[in-house]
């Protein structure tokens, strides 16, 4: 798995960093694999990475990742909306 920064922006308003990136992978990344690896890279924890997105085209290897870097787990926490776990149907 090969990545490549496309653009970096600091938003100091929400302590963290919005990062662009592609990923070029056989299959189709899971969120641990993308945060381990923006940590590796950023020298930050994956619990402080928030994926947004993975977009790829249909057939191809490479995957366009969105993501967030925060500077600590208590701003992501803050800062992240929270999502429900689904009801399983009765």
């Amino acid at each position: 798995m090969s990545l490549k920064i496309i653009s970096e922006k600091e938003n100091p308003l929400f302590s963290r960093r919005e990062i662009i990136a592609e990923i070029t992978k056989e299959a189709s990344p899971k969120n641990t694999d993308i945060q381990i690896l923006l940590g590796e890279k950023f020298s930050a924890s994956p619990e402080t990475i928030k994926v947004d997105k993975i977009a790829s085209k249909f057939g191809s290897s490479i995957f366009i990742i969105s993501a967030k870097i925060y500077k600590s787990k208590e701003d992501k926490d803050n800062i992240e909306p929270k999502v429900k776990a689904a009801k399983a149907p009765k």
